[in-house]
């Protein structure tokens, strides 16, 4: 193959650093600084383990660990041992991973203690798994081989697969919204692209940057934010194992001084209504950054006047792998998503198939060269939403004169209230300007005559509490703003909204 051709996400991402690096911190866990000469090592004898388990190109290797450094040793290891990497959850449950593992068809995992414990009750229903590497404690006594025992018998060096830029690298997953998890196949080249024209450019990452997640590192938003765009350059990320909350945030922002947030908007609530906040400081924050969901602009109004500290808000895909639309620093616009990133190109289609002009709702195409070759096991899925250069999102949106992309919502979300099509989005807008409410979500019921009617599900701030006089003056403040038929007919109150282990509200486990 011509040296043109070659590319190990690997060498992109981290080898590189090593000649003038080695000694430079790349991972902060807990009282632990672990250098990139040191990241570069381990990852070389999960390499050498891979290989003598059996591991060649383009087999797949399932990766179940919560954030720490072995997460890292070991999706490198993967790819320069040119397997395929595939990361889940290690919070799910027994079934999902048994899922995940059969899936797959994953030969050899990596997995957390408590996963391994749990699948090798299972092990006659995985036929295609032959070993696994097991991270935490116990995995002496395990039935699989314990990661840290086995790696230490390798070499600290190892000659990367010598992988095509077009060879298969990464299986996003869908969030599963609607049945099980897909997995979007990702070639080498797609991750290099979004790193050089959107964490280069938009985000403008660089070496002196110190990343912090909310998301975790299998979800495809923070394995780029938190480690890929970090290492592409030579900065640093901080790694927790805990569940997020503001307090653990607080906590290593001030133990750890990070430059870049990757939050979503359901967090940034959190951060806001903290009552420990009013003490909090974030001014080594140069930017945070929210994906997953809509971030409303009375949530970014109370974020930045709290915390002094832009959020970028933007949107990306497990399709398209990372952010092809994002408000830039300094040119923020509050409830857009801001202009297309350098290198992605859109379109807006209408209900007819054709270009919708400026100002009208249509599903959007992206194009871009990150853009995922298809779903494992589902052509016909994939037909539907690969159109030549074209990612089908299944999102609504308008985009203005200025090239600012406006979300409209998704198109099976969308309610049609007396023949006219509601964005559940507005009025959910509408209601989190209301001193009273922490966050909520608008679905559609059909009401005694079988008309669909917008029905709000709220959960209150701390020091409220559900009552008719709470939901009436709810209503009420949603007339004066909204046209009449957009103003929720019901207010249901919840503790908490139901999300997917992605953040995002999952709609259709509200009562419809």
């Amino acid at each position: 193959m011509a040296d043109s051709d070659r590319l190990n996400l690997a060498e992109y991402f981290l080898d590189h650093n090593v000649p003038s690096r080695a000694g430079k911190v790349a991972v902060h866990y807990g009282d632990a600084a672990i250098t990139y000469g040191e990241i570069h090592a381990g990852a070389n004898r999960v390499a050498h383990a891979l290989r003598r388990l059996g591991i060649r190109m383009e087999d797949r290797v399932l990766l179940v660990l919560p954030d720490r450094p072995e997460f890292v040793t070991s999706l490198f290891g993967i790819l320069k041992a040119g397997g395929v990497l595939a990361m889940a959850n290690p919070l799910v449950t027994t079934e999902d991973v048994l899922y995940y593992l059969n899936y797959t068809r994953a030969p050899v995992a990596v997995l957390a203690e408590p996963v391994a414990r749990a699948v090798a009750e299972r092990r006659r229903e995985l036929p295609h798994l032959r070993e696994a590497l097991v991270v935490g404690g116990g995995a002496e006594e395990g039935p699989f081989l314990p990661f840290e025992k086995t790696i230490a018998a390798e070499k600290a060096d190892f000659p990367n697969a010598p992988t095509h830029r077009d060879d298969p690298a990464v299986w996003l997953f869908t969030s599963g919204t609607s049945g099980k998890p897909k997995a979007a196949m990702h070639l080498q080249r797609d991750f290099v692209f979004n790193t050089e024209n959107y964490a280069k450019k938009v985000l403008r990452i660089a070496e002196s940057d110190r990343t912090l997640s909310v998301p975790k590192l299998f979800f495809g938003y923070a394995t780029g934010t938190n480690l890929w765009f970090p290492f592409a350059v030579g900065a640093s990320t901080v790694l927790f194992e805990e569940h997020p909350t503001p307090a653990i945030l607080f906590a290593l922002a001030r133990r750890h001084s990070p430059t870049v947030l990757t939050a979503v908007p359901t967090m940034i609530a959190k951060m806001v209504q903290d009552e420990g906040a009013r003490k909090e400081d974030l001014a080594s924050l140069r930017v945070c950054l929210s994906a997953g969901e809509a971030l409303p602009p009375e949530l970014y109004r109370r974020f930045t006047e709290r915390f002094g500290v832009e959020i970028l808000d933007g949107i990306g895909s497990a399709e398209m792998f990372h952010i092809y639309i994002s408000n830039r620093i300094g040119e923020v616009r509050p409830g857009t998503l801001g202009t297309l990133v350098p290198g992605y190109e859109a379109r807006i289609v209408g209900a007819d198939g054709g270009d919708a002009k400026d100002g009208d709702v249509g599903t959007l195409w992206i194009g871009g060269e990150s853009r995922m070759v298809g779903y494992f096991q589902d052509k016909e899925k994939s037909t539907r939403t690969l159109r030549g250069r074209w990612v089908v999102t299944g999102d609504l949106f308008r985009r203005d004169a200025d090239g600012v992309f406006h979300y409209e919502g998704r198109a099976d979300d969308m309610l049609k209230v007396g023949g006219i099509f509601v964005a559940p989005g507005e009025i959910e807008n509408c209601l989190l300007e209301h001193d009273a409410v922490r966050e909520c979500a608008v679905v559609g019921f059909r009401d005694e005559a079988g008309l669909v009617k917008p029905r709000a599900y709220v959960a209150l701030k701390p020091d409220r509490a559900p009552s008719k006089e709470t939901e009436s003056a709810l209503v009420e403040h949603a007339r004066k703003k909204l046209a009449h038929f957009k103003v929720p007919r019901e207010v249901r109150f919840l503790e908490a909204l139901p999300r997917n282990d992605r953040g995002k509200i999952e709609r259709r486990k509200l009562d419809t």
